[in-house]
C-alpha cells in the first residue's frame, strides 16, 4: 500500500502540486546528528494544524475534518514533526493518518500522508444498527464482538462509512488475539478484518512446523540458583532494589526491582517508568492489571528453568528493561509512547499458547508457555521481546497495515512487511545494545527458539530461511506477499546499509550478504544505519507506506541527519538499490 499525496513515504513535499512517488521535493541538508528528539509543545501543534489546513491540495484535509495529535517531534536541528489523526464529521477516520513537518522557524515544509483521496460522505448516518453491525462481525471470523465504534474507513482508495468491531477468538486465531472487523454501515457487507495483535509465530509457520512434524525444543542449561541479593531495610517504601534472577534464555542477570517491606520484593523498575512483569497464571487475560504481582522475600528469582513459574518472568522483565534502555539510550524515547511509562507484560498467557504477541488492547507484551505441538518452551526469548516491543513503537508512530488477512489469519501486503521488517531491525538492534554473554548479539531473529534451521529469519540473506521463505529482492509480488516472507526487502537493505555485502564475521556469528545487481556495498556502521531508520520510521513514515516510500523516508531520514551530499546519503541509495527497489522502478500509486 503506497503512502500516497503530498508526501510519498520519505521525501518532503514542498508545496507545489504532484503524484504519489513523482512529487517535488525538498531535501533539507543538517548538520550530523543523532535521532533524538524533544516533544513538540502546543505552539508546534498549533502551528501544524494550522499549515495542514492552509495547505490543504498537500494535506487532503478538508472543511469538515478535524485533527487530533497522535505524536510530535522537535528534532536537534529544529525541524518540527506533528502526527494527526483525523475525524470526518466528528466521525474517526481509520487510514486518515498524516505528519505535517515544519522547519526550524515554524514554517510549513511539507506532509506525509496515508490516503490520498480527499475524505467525502454524502452523510454519516448508520444504516445499521451498532447491535447488527457487531453480531455480522461476528459471525464472520465466528468470534466473540466486543467494542464497536462508527468510523470511516478510507484503506480502500475511497470513503466508506462503517463500523470497527473488535472481536475476540474465532475461526484461525490464536488463543486471545484480537481483530478489527470492519463492516460497511450501509451494505452490512464485511470489508476487511485486521488483526490487532502482533503476533511473533505466523499461522503459516505453524502450519509450517506441523507438515513437518517438528517442534521447536531449544537446549537449554540446568537449573540454577540466582545469587544472593542484598534485603535490607530502605528509608522509605517503596524503595528501588537491587536484585538477580536465574533466566531460561539469559542466564543468571541483574534485576533491578521494587522494595515494599524489609523482605518484600516486587518484579517491577521504578527506574525505567515502572517498567514490570506479572502472571495471567493461565487465563487470557484482557488487560495488565487483572494480572498476578510477582513478589518474594529474597529478591532472587527464578531456577533457570520452566519448572519455576518465575524464571520466564525474569526473561521477560530483563527483556523489556534492556527494551526500554535500547530505545531512551539509543533515540533518546522514553517509553513504548515517549510518555515515560516503561513496558509491562504478562508471562504465562493462556493455555498452551505456542506465541508471542504485543498487545495495544492492554499496552502490553503477551507471552505464552507453548503449546507442546509446535513449541515447547514459554517464548520469552530477548529478540521475541524486542521485536515485539517495537511493534508497540510502530503502533504509537507510522502504525503500518496490512493490505489484506487470510482466513487462517496470515496477514499480506509491504506495509505490513515493513511493520515485521522495523521490528527485525530494532529487535536486533536492542540485541546488540545489551550484548549478553548467554545470548551473544546477531542479525538472527529467533535463533533460541530450538527450530531446525537454528533461526526464524535473518537480516544479512533472508532467503536463507525456508520456513517462512523470507525474500532477499524487491519485486511486483510484494504488494500481495506474506508480511513475514517480504520482510526480508527492508531487512536486507538496512543490514547492508550497516555492515555491507560479502562474507564476514561480526562477533561470533559469519555473514554472506548478497545484492541483486552483484555490485558491492559498503556500509555505514549499525549505528548510523539505526539512526536513520529510526527517524524514517517516526517522522516520514504512515500506515501506508510501502518499500519505495521506505527508501524515500530513509534518504530524508539521512539528508537530515548527515546531508544530502554527504556519503550516507549515498549509501542509502545503494543499499536499496541493492535489494532492487530504485526510483527508477517506482510504481504507480496504489491509493
Amino acid at each position: 500500500m503506497a503512502a500516497a499525496a503530498a508526501m510519498a513515504g520519505g521525501a518532503v513535499a514542498a508545496p507545489a502540486t504532484g503524484t504519489a512517488h513523482s512529487t517535488t521535493t525538498t531535501v533539507a541538508t543538517a548538520r550530523p546528528g543523532s535521532a533524538a528528539s524533544q516533544v513538540a509543545g502546543a505552539d508546534v501543534v498549533r502551528a501544524a494544524r494550522s499549515a495542514a489546513v492552509a495547505h490543504a491540495k498537500d494535506t487532503g484535509v478538508g472543511p469538515q475534518e478535524t485533527l487530533t495529535v497522535k505524536d510530535s517531534l522537535v528534532d536537534p536541528e529544529g525541524k518540527r514533526h506533528v502526527r494527526f489523526e483525523r475525524a470526518y464529521k466528528g466521525v474517526p477516520v481509520v487510514g486518515g493518518d498524516l505528519v505535517v513537518h515544519l522547519d526550524a522557524k515554524g514554517g510549513y515544509a511539507g506532509a506525509t500522508r496515508a490516503a490520498r483521496h480527499q475524505v467525502a460522505l454524502k452523510s454519516v448516518t448508520p444504516e445499521l444498527t451498532e447491535r447488527q453491525a457487531a453480531a455480522k462481525a461476528a459471525e464472520a471470523v465466528k468470534g466473540t464482538a466486543g467494542r464497536t465504534e462508527l468510523v470511516v474507513d478510507a484503506t480502500g482508495g475511497t470513503s466508506v462509512l462503517a463500523y470497527r468491531v473488535t472481536v475476540t477468538g474465532g475461526r484461525a486465531a490464536e488463543k486471545g488475539a484480537l481483530r478489527a472487523v470492519t463492516v460497511d454501515a450501509v451494505s452490512g457487507k464485511v470489508l476487511a478484518t485486521t488483526p490487532l495483535t502482533d503476533a511473533f509465530i505466523s499461522p503459516k509457520l505453524k502450519d509450517t512446523l506441523r507438515a513437518k512434524g517438528r517442534t521447536a525444543a531449544p537446549r537449554l542449561g540446568a537449573a540454577a540458583t540466582p545469587r544472593t541479593a542484598g534485603s535490607g531495610a530502605a528509608a522509605t517504601y517503596p524503595a528501588q532494589a537491587n536484585g538477580n534472577g536465574a533466566s531460561i534464555f539469559v542466564g543468571t542477570v541483574p534485576l533491578v526491582t521494587t522494595q515494599t517491606a524489609r523482605s518484600a520484593f516486587t518484579l517491577k523498575d521504578l527506574s525505567r517508568g515502572s517498567a514490570e512483569t506479572r502472571t495471567a497464571s493461565g487465563q487470557e487475560l484482557e488487560t495488565f492489571t487483572k494480572g498476578k504481582a510477582f513478589t518474594n522475600s529474597t529478591n532472587r528469582w527464578g531456577n533457570g528453568t520452566a519448572s519455576d513459574p518465575t524464571s520466564a518472568a525474569v526473561d521477560a522483565q530483563f527483556g523489556v528493561t534492556s527494551t526500554f534502555d535500547y530505545y531512551k539510550g539509543t533515540f533518546g524515547r522514553n517509553g513504548i509512547k515517549n510518555d515515560g511509562v516503561g513496558p509491562r507484560a504478562l508471562v504465562h498467557f493462556g493455555n498452551k499458547v505456542g506465541n508471542a504477541f504485543w498487545s495495544p488492547d492492554c499496552w502490553c507484551m503477551l507471552y505464552g508457555d507453548g503449546d507442546g505441538e509446535t513449541f515447547k518452551q514459554p517464548l520469552v526469548a530477548l529478540d521475541v521481546t524486542g521485536h515485539e516491543l517495537t511493534h508497540g513503537v510502530i503502533s504509537a508512530t507510522a502504525d503500518f497495515q496490512p493490505t489484506r488477512v487470510d482466513a487462517q489469519g496470515n496477514q499480506f501486503g509491504e506495509a505490513g512487511s515493513l511493520n515485521e521488517s522495523f521490528a527485525d531491525i530494532f529487535g536486533t538492534g536492542m540485541e546488540f545494545r545489551t550484548n549478553n554473554a548467554s545470548n551473544p548479539p546477531n542479525y538472527l531473529l529467533g535463533e533460541k527458539l530450538g527450530l531446525d534451521q537454528q533461526f526464524l529469519r535473518r537480516l544479512d540473506k533472508p532467503s536463507l530461511d525456508k520456513l517462512e521463505g523470507t525474500v532477499d529482492y524487491w519485486d511486483a509480488g510484494s504488494y500481495d506477499r506474506e508480511v513475514h516472507a517480504g520482510s526480508g526487502v527492508s531487512s536486507h537493505a538496512f543490514y547492508l546499509l550497516a555492515e555491507g555485502s560479502g562474507k564476514k564475521t561480526i562477533g561470533k556469528f559469519s555473514y554472506d550478504s548478497p545484492t541483486y545487481d552483484g555490485q558491492s556495498v559498503t556500509g555505514i556502521g549499525r549505528d548510523k544505519a539505526e539512526q536513520i531508520f529510526y527517524r524514517a520510521l517516526t517522522r516520514y513514515m504512515v500506515s501506508t507506506s510501502d518499500f519505495h516510500d521506505a527508501r524515500k523516508a530513509t534518504l530524508q531520514a539521512a539528508a537530515d541527519i548527515h546531508g544530502a551530499d554527504s556519503a550516507e546519503y549515498k549509501a542509502v541509495d545503494r543499499a536499496w538499490a541493492a535489494v532492487n527497489v530504485t526510483e527508477a522502478n517506482t510504481p504507480s500509486a496504489r491509493r
